[in-house]
């Protein structure tokens, strides 16, 4: 018996949008957690840690549209975070939640922003992933130049070896089977036998066009979690989220935590003790 269901959902302009639902093992009622992936990442970064929240709360993992199983848009200008969050009040509504505990990572970190600007008590905490108000110039042109440029490749050889070479910077320390599943949940086998990114490469394209789709001022975006209990997760080395970022945030909000992972840069996977303690013992308050 599956620890999850996996659906889909029919977003505002006709696209087939994936989702997977983590029932709560003791039927809790407490808010659901759902968790928001990266721009270039899908839902499957989460799997561990919603089994694991699972046993407490509801969880849904999203693919963003144009990531794994969700369909890929036909205009790249709809890749853009307010159209994401649009979607993702669509699945809530959908799934009649009326309250949420977001878990964002990177663009998700974004997203739960500005679904607290939109809806702030449909946001009954949030926990941000290596982003803030704040994005580093040089880190940002790193990812948006990387994004969706990955090519095919014949084997799963080259497939790790791709994602080692992505990712490399960040995760110093990983063992070769964290590098495997990185890449399992990064590329995957297409009909001719090779192995493709789980994206659709118009993601990358509009996000160096500069489709943004926040509209507003971050940090007013930010200041809508002011009411709101957030953890803050930063990785010790990371090239988009810098440490005085992290101090200004505390001055707009001085009561947010924070826990910053060693030896990890952008963007911790959540899979690191100090970070699975910290967003467990949040949730055990909010």
């Amino acid at each position: 018996m599956n620890d999850f269901n996996d659906n889909y959902y029919e977003s505002s302009d006709g696209l087939q949008l994936f989702y997977r639902d983590y029932q709560s093992v003791d039927g809790g009622a407490r808010a659901p957690v759902i968790c928001l992936p990266g721009l270039t990442r899908n839902s499957l970064d989460f799997n561990d840690l919603a089994l694991l929240l699972s046993r407490q709360r509801r969880v849904i993992t999203p693919d963003l549209r144009g990531r794994g199983r969700s369909e890929y848009g036909p205009d790249r200008n709809h890749y853009n975070p307010a159209q994401y969050v649009v979607d993702i009040w669509r699945l809530l509504d959908q799934l009649d939640i009326s309250e949420v505990v977001v878990i964002g990572t990177s663009l998700g970190g974004l997203m739960a922003m500005r679904m607290a600007y939109e809806r702030p008590a449909a946001i009954s905490a949030a926990v941000i992933n290596d982003i803030g108000p704040e994005i580093d110039p040089v880190g940002i042109e790193r990812v948006v130049g990387a994004a969706g440029t990955s090519p095919v490749v014949a084997s799963w050889e080259d497939a790790v070896a791709n994602v080692k070479k992505l990712y490399s910077h960040a995760y110093p320390n990983w063992s070769e089977s964290n590098w495997r599943e990185h890449t399992r949940k990064t590329y995957v086998r297409v009909d001719d036998g090779r192995f493709d990114i789980r994206l659709d490469r118009d993601v990358g394209i509009a996000a160096r066009e500069g489709v943004s789709g926040l509209n507003h001022d971050p940090w007013q975006l930010f200041d809508a979690l002011r009411p709101i209990p957030l953890l803050v997760i930063r990785g010790e080395i990371s090239d988009i989220f810098s440490a005085d970022t992290l101090q200004e945030m505390k001055r707009h909000k001085p009561n947010l935590t924070a826990v910053v992972v060693k030896n990890r840069g952008h963007a911790p996977n959540l899979d690191e003790p100090e970070a699975i303690d910290a967003i467990e013992k949040f949730l055990e308050k909010n």
